[in-house]
């Protein structure tokens, strides 16, 4: 693959769950070395900085959900960067919690219907985030982003979504967490799901691999978007969503390693990293590491401590 124009647009969402502190994120992922990884695989990198929510009136706190003028806001504003960061280059979101995808795979999805291309959403989730405003028991939008850029009803005052992703077009992998009501509703539609249970009877290549052919057969485009959860708590502990037995670091990087062979990748968030619950920027780090295998990084590129160290 040729060397790629990577546009870090920092996404500092902390509106779509209670528990505070993904608003560091962009930050950690540029203290973890993010730029110089990428660079260093002869990428050219741009970082335009944090996008900052749309104006909007204060939250109140007197509704059920949870801050839900400021997560329009974001959506808002998220979903214009996307699509201008689109026309330029590769756009890396850096979260902030996964109500960030709300806005990027919008304006992801309507730069690619002006491209005449169809859109492919790979969520590398523990969660299927299926939730519509009214299902969720929680109030946390964090949980709806799909069920939002999908198109399904129930999200008043949020932006139109004029370029609905087909459900066919999304593929789940990871999931080991699903609410009752996500899994009634997902059982209508195509969208493709692969539980931790189905990963460790078949392995992570085949589903993967499967789904990328279908997006090369269509020329389509890919959104990647990976949250920290996917992978299990004991590697990555820097998420407020911990859930047990997720993705182990060698399937994480075989998934990203998959993705660069496959040349199809258009953007790709990187969510729900909480600095505040890390361990010595471990969490950070490994996601750097993931986004560089997704970029190129081979083994023998990785940097490892020496046995001496």
């Amino acid at each position: 693959m040729p060397p790629r124009h990577c546009i870090l647009v920092g996404a500092p969402v902390d509106s779509g769950k209670r528990r505070a502190g993904c608003l560091m994120g962009p930050d950690a992922y540029r203290t973890a070395g993010l730029a110089p990884a990428l660079e260093s695989l002869g990428h050219t990198v741009e970082d335009i900085g944090n996008v900052i929510p749309a104006p909007h009136a204060p939250d109140d706190g007197s509704g059920r959900l949870y801050q839900p003028n400021l997560t329009r806001a974001w959506t808002e504003s998220l979903s214009e960067a996307a699509e201008a960061a689109m026309a330029r280059g590769v756009p890396i979101f850096l979260g902030g919690d996964h109500a960030l995808a709300l806005g990027t795979v919008r304006g992801v999805a309507n730069h690619a219907a002006k491209q005449g291309r169809p859109l492919f959403v790979l969520w590398l989730d523990a969660h299927s985030d299926y939730h519509t405003p009214d299902s969720t028991e929680s109030g946390n939008l964090h949980g709806t982003p799909v069920s939002y850029f999908t198109n399904r009803t129930q999200f008043e005052g949020f932006p139109p979504v004029p370029n609905p992703v087909p459900p066919e077009n999304i593929c789940m992998i990871g999931l080991r967490s699903v609410d009752t009501a996500e899994r009634e509703a997902m059982e209508t539609v195509g969208i493709r799901r692969h539980d931790m249970r189905d990963i460790d009877e078949n392995g992570i290549a085949r589903p993967l691999s499967a789904f990328l052919e279908r997006v090369a057969a269509q020329n389509g485009m890919l959104h990647v978007s990976l949250d920290v959860d996917f992978l299990d708590p004991a590697v990555a502990p820097a998420v407020g969503t911990t859930v047990p037995g997720g993705a182990t670091v060698r399937e994480g990087h075989l998934v990203c390693e998959i993705l660069h062979d496959s040349g199809l990748m258009t953007s790709m968030d990187l969510v729900e990293l909480n600095p505040f619950l890390d361990d010595r920027g471990r969490t950070a780090h490994l996601m750097v590491d993931l986004c560089a295998s997704s970029m190129g990084r081979r083994v023998f590129d990785r940097p490892t401590r020496s046995h001496n160290a």
